[in-house]
This record gives structure tokens, C-alpha cells and sequence, in this order.
């Protein structure tokens, strides 16, 4: 935490730095206004993507946590578990049946399944249970 806080306090100096430089620079007549507008759009563009790939990166690692072993353990098929994944992307039958290119019967299904797989009563209790499992 306290790193974060410490590189968004670089972060701000230098973006307070930028500005106080480019007004200086605008009021002596050193430059163009158009160029130090340029310039801070460039700084903000590269601060952007840094942030984007901090937050992917983030991402990448949760998926790691899986419990491989315990969704063999369930006996969840691929598919089963496709249809998990779905559902805790807050899809609904419909959009995860268009998603995976089978019927919404077939996903009510799948659904029915998973829900006696993991001993569950509704869609919200099965992804209770798998997040409490680690395999989603």
C-alpha cells in the first residue's frame, strides 16, 4: 500500500512539475502553447498505458489460484465449467449459450448440473461455492 501511494505522490509531482514548467515556458514566449499541450498529452498517454499493464498484470495472477484438483474432484466437465465461468461473468442462459454456440436449453442443462455438483439451490449460491473452492 504504501508503494502505491508513493508512486502515485511521484506521479503527481512530476505531473505538477510538467505544468508549472510548460506555463513558465508559455508566459516567457520559449513555446508554443499548442507544444506544451502536446507535450502533457504525451505524458498522460504514457502514464495510461503503464497503469493498463499494471492492471492486466494484476489480473493474470488471479487466475493462477485455481483448484485444478478440486474441479476434478466434482466431476464438473469442460463444458460444465465453461458454463461457471459464464455465469460469474453475470451472463445470462441466453448470452452464455451465444457465447459458446449451444442451445439455452442445453445451458439450463449444464446449469442444473452444476447446481447439484455443488450442492447449491441458485446461480448466486453455486458461484458462492466455487469462489469459496477456488475454482473460479
Amino acid at each position: 500500500m504504501k508503494k502505491i501511494i508513493l508512486v502515485f505522490g511521484l506521479l503527481i509531482l512530476a505531473l505538477l512539475l510538467l505544468f508549472q514548467f510548460s506555463k513558465y515556458a508559455v508566459i516567457s514566449g520559449d513555446l508554443n502553447s499548442e507544444f506544451a499541450i502536446a507535450i502533457i498529452a504525451i505524458v498522460f498517454f504514457f502514464v495510461g498505458v503503464y497503469l493498463n499493464k499494471k492492471s492486466l498484470h494484476k489480473r493474470a495472477t488471479i487466475s493462477e489460484d485455481i483448484d485444478h484438483k478440486k474441479i476434478e474432484d466434482l466431476e464438473i466437465s469442460k463444458r460444465e465449467y465453461e458454463v461457471l465461468l459464464g455465469i460469474s461473468e453475470g451472463l445470462s442462459n441466453k448470452e452464455i449459450g451465444a457465447k459458446l454456440f449451444i442451445s439455452e436449453s442445453t445451458i439450463k442443462t449444464h446449469v442444473s448440473n452444476l447446481l447439484s455438483k455443488l450442492n447449491a439451490k441458485r446461480r448466486t449460491q453455486a458461484l458462492q461455492i466455487a469462489k469459496n473452492f477456488n475454482i473460479i
